[in-house]
């Protein structure tokens, strides 16, 4: 029973649990009775704990050579030794920033195991989009703040990023995901114009290859696990303050031999199937 979907015998559950099964198996008159405790000792005899869930994804693109060669292109981008004239940026996009002005100021921790205490209620004030770029090698963090997030600001961003970019590195490689507006018409013309910028795409399903996704886990930690801020202009301050502190003591993620044969493991077993 347990290694089976409660909704196949017609309970409203999402996964068993122990006082479940126990009540289940009384009253499909299994057992006269059985109490919880002894179903945990059974179930924990049997390695089985069906109150977890993992998430998991059917892929609608194989996993091929194909797949794995993009895989490849990306982890020897993030590994390889660099020349001078080149950097290796990871970009994405961290979208719907709201301020969430609380009714009443959040009250610092305290003395006595008092926490940070933070008004349930807030007002909205709108929402920023932050476009971010990860230097691979140093960790450096470029960072917009941009009211929207279309073709226009992704452009805009990449311009700043043009600007900011010392001209002696003439190869700038760009690791995105694949959402539409990197592959945009308006995106695609600005490119043409500048052989400077090479953009490599993640395979579909792997934006956690992305390294700024880790910068944003960091980011989202520290910054907005409490967000209360006056409005949009104070949002955006705090986060070009978030960003100028982080710089200061910027460092890459490893990415080291282990954790690239791990990604890598099934590679030959994938392709040969």
């Amino acid at each position: 029973m347990a290694c089976e979907r409660p909704d196949e015998i017609g309970r409203s559950l999402s996964t068993w649990f122990c006082t479940d099964l126990a009540r289940q198996l009384i009253r499909d008159e299994i057992v006269d009775g059985i109490s919880s405790e002894t179903v945990r000792r059974i179930l924990q005899r049997h390695k089985l704990k069906p109150w977890r869930v993992h998430m998991w994804l059917s892929p609608k693109h194989p996993r091929d050579a194909e797949f794995y060669a993009l895989v490849q292109e990306i982890i020897d981008l993030y590994t390889r030794p660099l020349s001078p004239h080149e950097i290796v940026l990871s970009a994405d996009e961290k979208t719907s920033l709201q301020p969430r002005t609380r009714l009443s100021p959040t009250r610092p921790a305290q003395p006595g195991n008092i926490p940070n205490r933070v008004e349930h209620e807030y007002e909205r004030k709108g929402a920023l989009q932050l476009f971010a770029a990860f230097d691979t090698r140093t960790g450096k963090v470029y960072g917009q703040t941009y009211e929207r997030k279309r073709q226009k600001e992704f452009i805009a961003f990449l311009e700043y990023l043009e600007a900011k970019i010392p001209a002696s590195v003439t190869t700038i490689h760009l690791v995105l995901d694949n959402v539409p507006m990197h592959h945009g018409k308006e995106v695609g013309k600005w490119l043409k114009k500048r052989p400077r910028f090479q953009f490599q795409f993640t395979p579909v399903y792997c934006s956690w290859m992305n390294q700024v996704e880790q910068w944003f886990s960091i980011l989202q930690r520290k910054r907005f696990r409490i967000a209360d801020f006056e409005d949009r202009a104070d949002l955006t301050a705090k986060i070009h303050q978030f960003i100028r502190e982080w710089n200061e003591r910027a460092h890459p993620f490893n990415w080291s031999t282990k954790s690239v044969a791990k990604v890598m493991a099934g590679v030959q077993r994938s392709i040969a199937a």
